[in-house]
C-alpha cells in the first residue's frame, strides 16, 4: 500500500500544532477565541438535545422490552441489518400453555373449558402487546436512533471541524503576534508579517464559513423537536390504543367467565361473581329477576344524554343490551343507580345496555 509521506507529516504537524495549542488555552497561556453568542447557545441547545434523546431512547427501550439479552440481540440484529425473528410474547406463551393444558385435562371438563377460555383471550392479550412493540418501535423509537445515527453525527462532524477551523485561527493569531514582535526588536523582514497576515485572512475566512454551515446545521435543531414531538404524540397514542384493547379483552374475559360461573350455578350454590349487567337495574321491579330486565321494563329517569361512537363491534349478551358496530354513532344515557361501566344506548328506535369501554364519549 502507498503511502503519501508528505501528506501524512503535514497532517501530523497540524494536528501537534493544534494540540499544542488547545492545551495552552486550557493553561490560560494562549488566548482563544470565543463563538457568537447566538451560536454557543444553539451548540448548547443542540447537546443538550442530543444527550435527552439518548436517555429517552434508553429508557423507552427498557419500557418496551425489560430482557436484557433481549434488547442485545435486537440491537445485533439491528446493526448486521437483518430482521429480528418473531418473538412470541409472554403472554402468547402462557395462553399456549393454557391450552395445551385444557386439551390435557379434557377440553370438556369445566377446568379445561376455564384454561381454552383464559388462554385464548392470553394470546389476544400477547398479540396487541406484540402490536404495540412493533408500532412504538417504527414511530417512536426508530425516529430518534435515526437523528442520534444521522443527522447527530453530521452536527457532530461539523462542530468538530469549527473547532479545528477556530484553533487555526487561533493559531494564525499567535503567529502574527510573535512576528510582529520579532519585526520590532529585530528588524525582521516585513515577508513574514505579510505571511502571517494573509494566513490568518485565509483562517478567519475559513472560520466564518464554517461557522454558517454549522449554524445552519444547530438551527435544524428545531425541526428535529417538532419531529419528536409527532413521533411522542403517536407513541402515546399506541400507548393508549394498548391499554384499551387489554381493558376491552380482559372486560370480555371477567364477562365470560361470570357468565359461565352463573350457568353453573344452582340455588343451594349461587355464582361466586354476579353479572355486571345485572347491577344496572334497581331491586324492586315487578319483573322477575331470574330473568335480564329491558329497558323499557325499567322505567327509569334519563340523565347526560350524549353522543358516543363505538369502538369495537359488541355482541348483545341477551335482551336488555344493544349490539354495537365498531365505527357508528349512538346516543347514550345513564339512569340512577346504574353500574357506572354500563350505559343505555339508543339507536334509532333499539335501546339496551352498552359497556363503556366500548365507546368514545363525544363532547
Amino acid at each position: 500500500m502507498d503511502f503519501n509521506v508528505k501528506k501524512l507529516a503535514s497532517d501530523a504537524g497540524v494536528f501537534f500544532t493544534r494540540a499544542v495549542q488547545f492545551t495552552e488555552e486550557k493553561l490560560g497561556q494562549a488566548e482563544k477565541t470565543e463563538l457568537d453568542p447566538h451560536l454557543e447557545n444553539l451548540i448548547t441547545r443542540a447537546d443538550c438535545t442530543k444527550n435527552w434523546t439518548e436517555k429517552i431512547l434508553r429508557q423507552t427501550e427498557v419500557l418496551l422490552q425489560p430482557n436484557p439479552s433481549a434488547r442485545i440481540e435486537e440491537f445485533i440484529y439491528d446493526k448486521l441489518e437483518k430482521k429480528l425473528p418473531s418473538r412470541t410474547t409472554n403472554a402468547e406463551l402462557l395462553g399456549q400453555y393454557m391450552l395445551d393444558a385444557a386439551s390435557e385435562f379434557g377440553a370438556e371438563t369445566p377446568y379445561g373449558t376455564t384454561l381454552t377460555t383464559v388462554g385464548e383471550y392470553q394470546k389476544r392479550l400477547g398479540t396487541a402487546e406484540r402490536e404495540f412493540l412493533q408500532t412504538s418501535a417504527a414511530t417512536f423509537l426508530m425516529p430518534l436512533r435515526n437523528f442520534l445515527e444521522g443527522d447527530w453525527k453530521t452536527i457532530s462532524k461539523e462542530k468538530r471541524l469549527l473547532e479545528n477551523r477556530r484553533l487555526d485561527l487561533d493559531i494564525c493569531k499567535a503567529r502574527l503576534k510573535k512576528a510582529k514582535q520579532a519585526e520590532a526588536k529585530a528588524a525582521l523582514l516585513s515577508e513574514e508579517v505579510d505571511k502571517a497576515e494573509h494566513e490568518l485572512r485565509m483562517a478567519q475566512t475559513e472560520f466564518d464559513r464554517q461557522g454558517e454551515v454549522t449554524r445552519l446545521l444547530l438551527e435544524g435543531i428545531g425541526s428535529t423537536h417538532l419531529n419528536h414531538q409527532r413521533c411522542l404524540r403517536d407513541f402515546a397514542e399506541a400507548q393508549a390504543t394498548y391499554y384499551a384493547q387489554c381493558h376491552h379483552y380482559m372486560h370480555e374475559l371477567q364477562r365470560e367467565l361470570n357468565r359461565r360461573t352463573n350457568a353453573v350455578g344452582t340455588p343451594q350454590q349461587p355464582a361466586v361473581c354476579p353479572n355486571p349487567a345485572s347491577a344496572a337495574f334497581p331491586p324492586g321491579n315487578s319483573v322477575s329477576s331470574n330473568k335480564p330486565l329491558t329497558v323499557e321494563q325499567a322505567q327509569l329517569p334519563i340523565t347526560g344524554t350524549r353522543k358516543a361512537k363505538v369502538l369495537y363491534d359488541y355482541d348483545a349478551h341477551d335482551s336488555s343490551e344493544l349490539s354495537l358496530l365498531a365505527d357508528e354513532l349512538i346516543t347514550v344515557h345513564t339512569v340512577p343507580g346504574m353500574d357506572p361501566d354500563w350505559l343505555v344506548g339508543e339507536r334509532g328506535n333499539q335501546k339496551g345496555k352498552v359497556p363503556v369501554t366500548y365507546l368514545e364519549l363525544l363532547s
